[in-house]
């Protein structure tokens, strides 16, 4: 099957590499460092000239984007398999399938860093082939999940992990910015190095690591917002978030 990755940042391009040799991508307009990433990639003249060429269109982007690719892709008149695998609502992800009539949409989440080795890497897969979406990851690093429900499901399990595992951080970085202001922190640390070993407040370097990370953490804080509003629940703990990782970045 030959795919094509919508865009090779880190994520994309890592997965993109599972699954050559037949993978493209549109170097117009990109960057240098996207360009290194994306080395042994067949290059489109254009996004039309890659929706011809590709049975599967991955998407992976930051969620701002994902709307504006999957209406590109549509305008190609793309009637392939489209995976939208960006950290969006499920009512995002709803949209963006209804924008691509002639595409098989499948609903995507992934979990955990680009993928570095067996099992550190899942692709979380719904809607309407989901289960064919998985069969090209067979043999790969990319462990998938296929989930029985609809476009949508898959999106709110990355959110829920991600609701956890990224306001962890940002709950640990005020922790910090409290015991700082008040002339605690090296005991703060003790403390928690004891009592929480291995969590993001007791490890000064996983939370600066996350200073890279906080452009792409902050619009997917948004989107965790949105899904809690969906489902009736509060959505002020991931707006917050959103606010203190916009500001980090």
């Amino acid at each position: 099957m030959t795919v094509g990755v919508l865009h090779p940042g880190a994520m994309g391009a890592a997965i993109g590499r599972e699954l050559a040799p037949d993978v493209w991508w549109v170097p117009a307009g990109r960057s240098a460092a996207t360009r290194e990433r994306a080395a042994g990639f067949h290059p489109a003249r254009d996004l039309a000239e890659l929706a011809d060429r590709c049975d599967l269109i991955l998407s992976i982007c930051p969620p701002a984007f994902a709307g504006g690719v999957a209406r590109d892709v549509a305008a190609t008149g793309f009637d392939g398999v489209y995976v939208d695998a960006n950290a969006i609502s499920p009512a995002r992800a709803r949209e963006i399938a209804s924008v691509l009539p002639t595409a098989r949409v499948v609903d995507g989440g992934i979990i955990g860093p680009p993928p570095g080795g067996a099992g550190t890497t899942t692709l979380c897969l719904s809607g309407p082939g989901a289960s064919g979406v998985a069969e090209v990851f067979a043999g790969t690093s990319v462990r998938t999940l296929v989930l029985d429900g609809p476009v949508g499901q898959a999106s709110a399990l990355k959110l829920a992990f991600a609701s956890y595992n990224k306001i962890s951080y940002a709950l640990a970085a005020q922790a910090n910015a409290l015991a700082e202001a008040h002339g605690v922190l090296a005991e703060l640390r003790t403390i928690t190095a004891d009592a929480l070993p291995g969590t993001p407040v007791a490890d000064p370097r996983a939370l600066a690591s996350v200073g890279p990370k906080a452009w792409r953490w902050a619009p997917e804080m948004e989107e965790i917002a949105d899904a809690c509003t969906e489902a009736g629940l509060d959505p002020d703990f991931a707006a917050t978030a959103a606010t203190l990782f916009a500001r980090w970045a």
